[in-house]
């Protein structure tokens, strides 16, 4: 079974991935791509042999709509972390900040966050974060394709993008404020697509939980 569910933001993926599990009895749930706990939206759930297909739906090109705030960074680079630097925030328009953004499309280079999922010898970069301990990351290679400014209302802007798999849309805010001459971190992201998968056809999670228990009498 593959599941087009709405994570709500303050759940993690894994939190989702219980949820699924306790409602169907079936063992064997994961997920098709993490998303943040202050993230939100599109998130795809498999249940047993489906499992499969989660490496290739995790592949996929995914968009996101997200808000920027500028001026103040978090360790986290969301608003779950500690502010570790304020800066000021130059006066910019929605012109200069989309050319700013043009120069970030196409393949670049991203190191993961400290605060990430991602496992350096095992262990989850965000436990290492947690207990003040930095380790080297490796670069990834990512690629944006589309890097849209929706609306800019000092010192948010909204924006959409739409990338590969492997990009910290985090680290995108953080390395698009200094780019601006500050710097930021995002105050909300929904992921709205995943492939060809649209977060309009998501059910929340109560509803499949109602929908279950339905089915099921």
């Amino acid at each position: 079974m593959i599941l087009n569910l709405y994570k709500p933001r303050g759940w993690t993926s894994f939190d989702v991935v219980k949820k699924v599990r306790n409602v169907t009895g079936e063992k064997k749930v994961g997920h098709g791509g993490t998303l943040d706990p202050f993230a939100e939206g599109l998130l795809i759930i498999g249940t047993g042999k489906d499992t499969k297909a989660l490496t290739h739906i995790s592949g996929e090109i995914k968009s996101y709509r997200g808000e920027l705030l500028l001026g103040v960074e978090t360790n986290t680079l969301d608003p779950e972390g500690q502010i570790v630097r304020e800066a000021g925030v130059p006066e910019l328009d929605r012109h200069t900040i989309q050319e700013k953004m043009d120069t970030f499309l196409g393949e670049s280079q991203q190191t993961p966050p400290m605060f990430s999922a991602k496992k350096v010898n095992g262990t989850r970069l965000y436990k290492l974060a947690r207990n003040h301990q930095i380790v080297e990351r490796k670069p990834v290679t990512i690629n944006l394709t589309r890097f849209i400014c929706e609306e800019y209302n000092a010192p948010v802007i909204r924006f959409s993008v739409t990338c590969s798999k492997g990009t910290y849309i985090r680290v995108l805010g953080l390395d698009l404020a200094r780019a601006l001459g500050t710097t930021g971190h995002l105050t909300q992201l929904i992921r709205t697509r995943i492939g060809t998968i649209i977060l309009e056809n998501a059910i929340s999670i109560e509803q499949f939980t109602a929908q279950w228990k339905s089915s099921a009498q």
